[in-house]
């Protein structure tokens, strides 16, 4: 339980600048206190992911992929694998799924997002408590398409946060960076 004691604080930091999240940040410490293997996908009942905002050099943009799985236009991310470290599991996640190097993560946590996952062949739906960082671009913004992806695509911030057609989650990360 001690490798938890990282995120506890990353809970903590993220509820004293988004108080209004309380009831999020209790969901996310109520499956951290779990005895069980809440970093691995075996947990159907609930696991950590790790997502990144991959944003452009100049911060205008953010880099989506067209999930193949899912269908829709998110952000890179993906399963803990048994890593508790989340900022270096969306680093990781990151560079696999966009081919890119000289990313850099910044440690705060940008946003708390849980959510279902549909039911696909003998996987059963289950829950994805999904901790987003920021990961900036800092070198070429070349991405390479990898198999979990139909897409990737530089898209403008502003955009995504003022389009009502655009994932909730995803213009509610937009807002937050353009807050900053």
């Amino acid at each position: 339980m001690q490798d938890r004691l990282p995120l506890a604080r990353l809970f903590d930091d993220y509820l004293a600048r988004c108080p209004g999240e309380a009831g999020v940040v209790a969901l996310f410490r109520e499956l951290l206190a779990d005895p069980g293997p809440v970093f691995e996908r075996v947990r159907l009942a609930g696991h950590f992911t790790g997502s990144a905002w991959v944003v452009s050099a100049d911060g205008e943009r953010v880099l989506l992929m067209h999930h193949r799985k899912l269908g829709r236009w998110l952000q890179l991310g993906g399963h803990a694998d048994g890593d508790a470290h989340l900022p270096r599991v969306a680093l990781r996640e990151a560079e696999e799924e966009s081919g890119l190097v000289d990313l850099v993560v910044d440690p705060a946590i940008l946003d708390l997002d849980r959510h279902a996952i549909p039911a696909r062949g003998s996987e059963p739906e289950h829950w994805h408590y999904d901790v987003r960082f920021v990961v900036r671009a800092t070198g070429s913004e070349d991405f390479v398409l990898n198999e979990e992806s139909l897409a990737l695509a530089w898209k403008a911030v502003a955009d995504i946060a003022a389009d009502p057609a655009v994932d909730e989650s995803l213009r509610r990360m937009a807002r937050k960076w353009l807050s900053r």
